[in-house]
């Protein structure tokens, strides 16, 4: 009993952990456009976000280990959060929204790795830690369905702050066990060596992935006819496929954890194939749900095999900051792309770097 009222806790704080990050992050082109014309300045705010996240999770995940409390990290990291996201109100030119977007990805890379490992600690039967964790896809649904509904680009950012404090609430109530300190030094460096093609491949498949969510949103309202709540639409399918599959992973799916990730890496050169040939705007659903899937194999295959082998929230930390620095290039790239090029052609460069993290993942051993 008292292992499912902690499970209970953990899922609700991580559902608004994440349902305040995603309710701005599906809009943020968008907001950026209000600030900026340009296709290169809307990508680098976008991946200013992640630039942030990328020092701030690796330093934090591994003072998660260091310290020896998980709880401290979940907690400061809401607080943080809550400011700094209800801070985008108020950004109504380029300087401030760099500067609020800076501070959001710092205070949410305090956060996310401590919170990984501590779902994961909280359950004996480690392979059931992925229901728990599966509640970050279902905050993502609840973040974008709340954002189309809103349908404000200025409300969305108060829904955001309120989320962090509401997660907050339920963080108080969690127990705060012991915990072994990792402090042997040249545990960061030895992690990414050891993990090296599964870090690579992540890297790489991130990379083809943000630099195709800077111009999808876009795309949809601009090229494939669609309005604000029908990106929500889109990319509600993405994010209920990820919970669902998350959730079927803890008692149907037994493949190994490194089997997984290489399922995950590989299927998602097929979703931005159909992206690329897609003439309205809800033809994007049923890729998004495919990019859901891939994702649920990746995230809990990749997490879960590092937590397995290496202190936990360095590891967690350091794939997370991978995702950051995929989610700083990508856009980048994309804007590139995209100002050269067409939006199309971003998809091109999906699909081959993609292909590339699939034969790289083949070199991950069980």
């Amino acid at each position: 009993m008292q292992k499912l009222q902690v499970n209970n806790l953990v899922r609700s704080a991580t559902f608004f952990q994440h349902a305040g990050i995603s309710i701005v992050f599906v809009f943020m082109p968008i907001i950026a456009k209000g600030v900026t014309e340009s296709i290169f300045e809307i990508g680098l705010i976008v991946a200013s976000f992640s630039f942030a996240q990328i020092l701030s999770e690796i330093y934090f995940g591994r003072h998660s280990d260091k310290k020896g409390t998980r709880l401290k990290f979940i907690r400061i990291g809401f607080i943080g959060c809550a400011a700094a996201f209800g801070l985008h109100y108020f950004a109504d030119d380029i300087t401030m929204l760099f500067l609020a977007r800076i501070g959001a990805g710092i205070a949410s890379g305090i956060m996310i790795p401590a919170m990984i490992a501590y779902a994961y600690e909280a359950n004996h039967e480690k392979k059931k830690a992925a229901t728990v964790i599966s509640f970050h896809a279902l905050g993502w649904l609840a973040g974008i369905a709340a954002a189309g509904i809103a349908n404000d680009l200025k409300l969305i950012f108060l829904i955001s702050a309120a989320s962090f404090i509401i997660g907050l609430m339920f963080t108080l109530k969690l127990p705060n066990p012991p915990q072994e300190k990792e402090l042997e030094p040249g545990t960061t460096k030895r992690v990414i060596s050891k993990n090296k093609f599964l870090f690579l491949s992540l890297l790489l498949r991130h990379i083809g992935a943000s630099a195709v969510w800077v111009i999808l949103p876009i795309m949809i309202v601009e090229r494939l006819g669609g309005e604000l709540y029908h990106i929500s639409i889109v990319y509600v399918s993405n994010t209920m496929a990820a919970f669902i599959l998350m959730n079927v992973m803890a008692t149907k799916i037994n493949l190994s954890n490194v089997t997984k990730f290489k399922i995950g890496i590989g299927g998602t050169t097929f979703v931005f194939i159909g992206l690329s040939l897609v003439t309205e705007w809800w033809m994007a659903m049923p890729f998004m749900a495919l990019v859901g899937a891939t994702w649920a194999f990746l995230f809990i295959g990749g997490n879960f095999h590092l937590m397995e082998n290496n202190p936990r929230s360095t590891s967690t930390g350091i794939f997370s900051s991978t995702i950051s620095i995929a989610t700083v290039v990508g856009p980048v790239i994309s804007g590139s792309i995209a100002f050269v090029y067409d939006y199309v052609g971003v998809m091109y460069f999906a699909i081959a770097v993609i292909i590339c993290a699939f034969v790289v993942s083949l070199k991950i051993k069980k």
